[in-house]
């Protein structure tokens, strides 16, 4: 208090350190500004065109439809809290709604990110933002504006939270809604790079309730990874390899449907695009499982049902295809850098997903 007067900074927010904070992000976020953002300094909202003119980015929709999503890194917020790793839950963030967008054929346009913590620590949130920053430079689109708030007496201290928003746009005769889906449809499978963003609190309960694990234990079965490495690893973005492949069939309609594989896993989130007369059978041994889950599995022990229901079991993303353009989509892939498993079929059903 000074001369009877109360300050913000002594409920507990620091306006200097917000100050500084927005100094430290302001090169990882113009890292990811394309050619359609128009920079305002100062501005209290982000502008974006959609249609731009120029001839190297010449960019020109006949009849656009925007798309959007949200989404945040749910408690794997807890695992970065725990090893004082800040720089890959950001590249999470980013992830889990933009490889939700692709799923309809959207092409990222902007992203925007909001970080709620107990104290504004400008170095901590430089790095949060930096991972946003890398997250949205791999999904090629730009992180347009986002908020910080101080709230120390909503989160305690070192807790923080983060949640992203993404808007992207797909010419309305491209959408894709599983309407195409089909009996003789091939099920192919992207690699996952582990838990990804989902299924943490039965992770957190195994690791650190019943076995007491810490971070830096090396467990046997996570082959080479500690505990810690083996939770913080960041969501694979598919954006680029996804794009990029119906931007080679742009007349042949030969991806049916996709499906983001997230909180559900394979049983739950393969049936929201498949036709109510069509089932997807999964061969069980047609992909590696990565260690994390045979080490989840075995340590809980966790029955195998309940662990495709919660995990993504080594499959982070997953398209239905014409079956006559399987290898080619196959080799496609392959080249842009995605482990690819061809994974099962669409055959006559009830919507749902059968593991054989």
């Amino acid at each position: 208090m000074s001369d009877g007067f109360v300050t913000y900074q002594q409920s507990g927010v620091s306006i200097d350190a917000n100050d500084e904070m927005v100094e430290r992000i302001s090169r990882s976020v113009a890292r990811t500004y394309t050619p359609r953002v128009m920079p305002m300094h100062n501005s209290f909202a982000g502008l974006f065109r959609l249609d731009f003119n120029e001839k190297l980015f010449k960019k020109n929709y006949r009849n656009p439809v925007l798309v959007a999503c949200t989404d945040g890194v749910g408690s794997k917020v807890k695992i970065a809290q725990m090893l004082g790793r800040y720089d890959t839950v950001g590249i999470d963030l980013v992830a889990m709604s933009v490889n939700d967008m692709i799923v309809q054929g959207a092409e990222p346009l902007f992203f925007l990110d909001y970080l709620a913590v107990h104290k504004l620590i400008p170095e901590q949130i430089a790095e949060m933002v930096e991972g946003v920053g890398i997250g949205c430079r791999l999904a090629d689109c730009a992180l347009l504006g986002g908020e910080t708030a101080e709230m120390p007496d909503v989160y305690r201290e070192g807790e923080f939270d983060m949640a992203g928003f993404a808007v992207g746009v797909v010419e309305r005769n491209r959408i894709i809604d599983g309407s195409g889906v089909q009996k003789g449809d091939i099920i192919l499978g992207l690699a996952s790079s582990g838990i990804h963003s989902n299924g943490y609190s039965l992770a957190r309960h195994i690791c650190f309730k019943q076995h007491k694990l810490k971070l830096d234990d090396y467990p046997e079965m996570l082959e080479g990874d500690s505990v810690g490495d083996a939770m913080i690893e960041p969501t694979r973005i598919y954006v680029r390899p996804i794009i990029k492949l119906l931007g080679q069939y742009r007349v042949k309609r030969v991806v049916h449907a996709m499906a983001h594989i997230t909180g559900g896993g394979l049983v739950g989130n393969i049936p929201r695009v498949l036709p109510k007369d069509c089932n997807a059978v999964l061969r069980k041994d047609s992909w590696p499982v990565p260690p994390v889950f045979t080490f989840l599995q075995k340590s809980g022990p966790v029955e195998p049902q309940e662990m495709l229901r919660v995990f993504n079991m080594g499959i982070g993303f997953v398209l239905i295809v014409a079956k006559d353009f399987t290898d080619s989509i196959v080799q496609k892939l392959t080249r842009y850098g995605e482990r690819v498993y061809t994974i099962g079929k669409i055959t006559a059903g009830t919507r749902k997903v059968v593991i054989k």
